[in-house]
């Protein structure tokens, strides 16, 4: 390796000294080492215990050096929203990696020796310009999850179509100019989620039937032949599509589509009335049983009030070198109380802080009991020294005192078990090194209920008597990141709603005070959840977000029914 000829960087220096096992470098101050650099320092090309490293949101950095190879243990290697035009032939042989992350980068090609990657499970290359994928992918044997979403593929290798892929379940190839879904495709059994949205399909195979495990399909904005699937494709009716495509494809001519010159099978003539009501009593049945369905998970999106009780978030100029973005809104409903909903809730939020969010280094979601706080909220930044808050279990103390003793118990904590990796809220802590103020989020009170990523108030801790949720996403990323994981928090937050309600674990009833948690309405008729909007502002008043809008909460997902009120207040 070359002299080093600048001073190593602190974050480099620090997790080589700890001997640390994760290490996270994004943002600003790490951009303008990458210029001062010219590129990554070479010294964190030694640090072979890392098992999860990141380099993101860094637009100065175009490469990375062949000696990523000398990172063998690595597990986790993220490099999202940098301008990385090339990845070097090398990192074929980081044999332990499971999770690949270029996602918003300058690519164009992506290195053969991808496909060498036996450990591979998640790979993410979307949004960037990429022409053709590898033909090796069915050598990843272990792949779970594909996001090719957002470049310039014209079609699917054929090894993304191979039997050796038998755990592959999603699928995320939206926005390219893919033209043709291979009949292969009925060789992925464990498929759940295919999205080929935005793309120049004119047809869709019948085979796609014939995965078993398909939940989720998405081929919006696609123009194809057959205009009747294609409505049904705009309408997201997967269940539909799926029997529909079953139908058309089997059974001696049975449902095919009209031939390229538009002539008509002549059995279809004969059999034309006939084939008609079995279509509509098969569509009737099939809108019933959604309809059955859709009963049970009911989101209602309720706008915001103009009242003085409304919340709204404020923002002050000092987050935007810190973590700028932030979305809120309030949930009513959501039923807590009966069995184990509260405990499947959390673990459902842990599960989301470590998948979409990125462990956390992409957006980190805090809930709250809506009465515990008061309105209107500032979201702010504060040096380490002057942001006091009371976390979660534990009493009230400064930020920067918290923060060392987190450190001081991760320390510990790898001491008595002999590693060097931690896990739980000590490993988010790195996520503020370098950091002159700290992200806050203030009550009317006074009260700082919010300190992300690390830990929440222990004043709003959501318990099994909260009947109202205060929710919040932050984002060092992107607003529209907020946005897409609050809407994932809302889905899930009515599915296990929809779960409660379905088992009904425990009758509803008044907590030990004597005061009923929810309406009697709310437990014993219905699942449905109401989202009151939030208006988040600037320091003048000028709004900077409202969500959910009449853009956001749009999911595909089937069984989830959305009720909006008229938008007659509702700012673009």
């Amino acid at each position: 390796m070359a002299e080093e000829k600048s001073a190593v960087w602190q974050e480099i220096e620090k997790a080589e000294k700890e001997s640390r096992r994760e290490l996270v470098l994004q943002g600003v101050a790490v951009d303008e080492k990458i210029k001062t650099s010219s590129g990554i320092h070479p010294r964190l090309y030694s640090l072979n215990l890392l098992n999860y490293l990141e380099i993101s949101q860094c637009p100065s950095l175009y490469e990375i050096h062949e000696n990523i190879k000398n990172l063998c243990h690595l597990q986790s290697l993220i490099l999202c929203r940098n301008k990385i035009s090339s990845v070097p032939k090398s990192i074929g042989e980081l044999k332990s990696l499971k999770v690949l992350d270029l996602s918003v980068n300058e690519l164009q090609v992506l290195p053969e020796e991808i496909c060498s990657l036996s450990e591979l499970t998640t790979l993410n290359v979307s949004c960037n310009n990429i022409a053709a994928l590898p033909d090796g992918l069915s050598r990843c044997t272990k792949l779970s999850s594909v996001n090719v979403g957002k470049n310039a593929l014209v079609c699917l290798p054929e090894g993304l179509y191979s039997s050796k892929l038998e755990l592959l379940n999603t699928v995320i190839a939206s926005e390219n100019n893919i033209e043709q879904l291979s009949n292969d495709i009925h060789n992925l059994p464990s498929l759940k989620v295919l999205d080929l949205s935005n793309n120049k399909l004119s047809e869709i195979p019948f085979e796609l039937a014939d995965c078993p495990k398909l939940k989720d399909i998405n081929f919006k904005g696609n123009k194809l032949k057959d205009k009747r699937l294609e409505k049904m494709v705009n309408g997201c009716q997967t269940k539909s599509v799926l029997e529909y495509l079953r139908v058309g494809g089997r059974g001696k001519g049975k449902g095919k589509q009209l031939d390229a010159d538009g002539a008509e099978q002549s059995d279809r003539n004969r059999n034309v009335s006939k084939k008609k009501n079995a279509a509509k009593q098969r569509d009737k049945k099939g809108e019933v049983d959604a309809v059955d369905e859709l009963q049970k998970m009911v989101v209602k999106i309720l706008h915001v009030s103009d009242s003085s009780s409304a919340i709204t978030v404020k923002v002050s100029p000092q987050v935007k070198d810190v973590r700028p973005y932030i979305v809120c809104c309030i949930v009513r409903g959501m039923n807590l109380k009966a069995g184990n909903a509260l405990k499947r809730f959390l673990v459902a939020q842990t599960k989301l802080h470590d998948d979409i969010c990125g462990k956390r280094t992409t957006a980190t979601i805090a809930t709250h009991d809506l009465s515990s706080l008061k309105g209107p909220l500032q979201y702010d930044a504060k040096p380490p020294d002057v942001l006091r808050i009371v976390p979660l279990g534990r009493k009230e103390m400064k930020a920067g005192d918290l923060l060392k003793m987190l450190q001081q118990e991760a320390d510990e904590q790898r001491k008595q078990r002999k590693r060097q990796n931690v896990s739980g809220l000590h490993k988010y802590l790195q996520l503020l090194d370098g950091k002159d103020h700290y992200p806050c989020l203030v009550d009317a009170d006074g009260h700082v209920i919010s300190f992300p990523p690390i830990t929440n108030s222990d004043r709003t801790k959501i318990k099994k008597t909260t009947s109202e949720l205060f929710l919040e996403v932050t984002s060092s990323t992107s607003l529209q990141t907020c946005k897409d994981v609050m809407d994932l928090l809302i889905i899930k937050m009515a599915e296990l709603n929809k779960f409660t309600f379905d088992n009904r674990e425990e009758p509803c009833s008044d907590d030990e005070t004597g005061t009923a948690s929810y309406p009697a309405t709310d437990c014993s008729a219905s699942a449905e959840l109401s989202v009151v909007q939030v208006k988040v502002v600037d320091e003048e008043g000028n709004l900077k977000v409202l969500y959910p809008s009449k853009t956001d909460l749009t999911s595909d997902v089937s069984h989830l029914y959305i009720i909006r009120q008229p938008a007659s207040t509702e700012k673009p």
